[in-house]
């Protein structure tokens, strides 16, 4: 109730001023103060000087219709006092309406945005391959290279700057090389990540995790209880268990959640409470894929490989055969045959146009002639 009474009695202080009054020109009346209601957002105008013999009755109006400031703060304390008046409603209501008119004073202030009709071409149409942006560049003044031939220089500056590298660092590298071991019997997880070479990509957090429960510490009854529990995650044909990750924002999160699901898959593993005897394991997720062989009667022999050569030997006689005989049609020669035969010249007939005897009647078609 405070912060909403402040500013009205600061309203009322500044109300008892009176306006100052502006000097008389040549040739222009005196102007004289119009009161006008104590609250309002438009601007105090000024109005013409009354002349003498209206000077009493523009006296008297203005005494019948000012405002004393004593009643208007009597009056206001006795709206504070009285308990039916709802203050602080008209005060959210004169902020709502202060608000609404400032809103609509900025609107009106604002620079109306002018909306560029594309043309034709779209020669205004941005385009997402260069290298940069010409919405903040000053203008063009015949000076410089445009910005498009900017982004292509920059483009073959990286190229050169991974060039140089390739050349001159990349070699390098070779003193860091250490001969590929295998991995030990200690470290049965095999870990796969992915890097998009400093691109982002939603997918580069993702870790997959891979092992096989023959690998693992486990008896036979444990490693079937553990090929149980994965369910789908594993495989029957490869015996590996395959598990991904990819919750958390970092590689590293990831790899740890798996880590600590693997060791608590292998404890529960070994709990001997219940070993899950009594369950089959279900291997329907996995769809066996059948890889087509060569068949065996297919492979090549001593046999096959001479009656190959024999029948062969058959064909080649039955052509000279047949060639000396003059029965042999040569394929080749056929074509050439053809292709070198002189084209027959076929005469198009030609339509010749027609004139009637007489014209056909306008309202309609001629009706057909009758024989006697």
């Amino acid at each position: 109730m405070a912060s909403a009474v402040q500013p009205m009695r600061l309203c009322l202080r500044a109300l008892r001023h009176a306006p100052a009054s502006t000097p008389a020109r040549r040739g222009v009346g005196v102007r004289t103060y119009i009161a006008r209601r104590a609250f309002s957002t438009t601007p105090r105008q000024w109005g013409p000087a009354a002349k003498k013999d209206e000077g009493d009755e523009l006296d008297a109006e203005e005494g019948d219709g000012g405002i004393d400031m004593a009643d208007l703060e009597k009056s206001y304390h006795a709206a504070l006092n009285d308990p039916d008046i709802d203050l602080e409603g008209s005060t959210r209501r004169q902020e709502q309406i202060l608000g609404d008119a400032s809103a609509i004073l900025s609107r009106a202030q604002s620079v109306p945005k002018i909306r560029q009709n594309r043309t034709f071409w779209h020669e205004d149409e941005e385009d997402p391959d260069l290298l940069t942006d010409e919405r903040d560049e000053d203008e063009f003044d015949e000076d410089d290279i445009m910005s498009m031939a900017h982004g292509k220089l920059e483009e073959h500056r990286e190229y050169r700057e991974y060039a140089r590298i390739t050349a001159w660092e990349m070699p390098l590298l070779s003193k860091l090389a250490r001969p590929f071991e295998p991995p030990s019997a200690q470290e049965p997880l095999r870990f796969r990540y992915t890097s998009y070479m400093g691109e982002f990509h939603p997918a580069e957090n993702k870790v997959v995790v891979e092992f096989s429960p023959r690998d693992l510490p486990l008896n036979e009854a444990q490693q079937s209880k553990l090929k149980k529990l994965l369910g789908p995650r594993y495989n029957p044909e490869t015996d590996v268990a395959k598990m991904s990750c990819e919750q958390f924002e970092h590689q590293a999160q990831n790899k740890r959640y798996l880590g600590d699901l693997v060791e608590t898959l292998v404890a529960q593993a070994k709990d001997p409470h219940d070993m899950f005897e009594d369950i089959p394991l279900d291997t329907r997720h996995h769809t066996p894929k059948v890889k087509p062989k060569f068949p065996r009667e297919w492979r090549m022999s001593e046999e096959r490989r001479k009656f190959i050569n024999d029948t062969r030997e058959k064909s080649l006689l039955l052509d000279q055969t047949k060639e000396q005989a003059g029965a042999l049609i040569d394929g080749k020669e056929k074509i050439d045959e053809f292709f070198s035969a002189p084209q027959l010249q076929v005469k198009v007939p030609e339509f010749i146009k027609a004139r009637l005897s007489r014209p056909l009647p306008r309202g309609g078609p001629q009706p057909p002639s009758k024989r006697v």
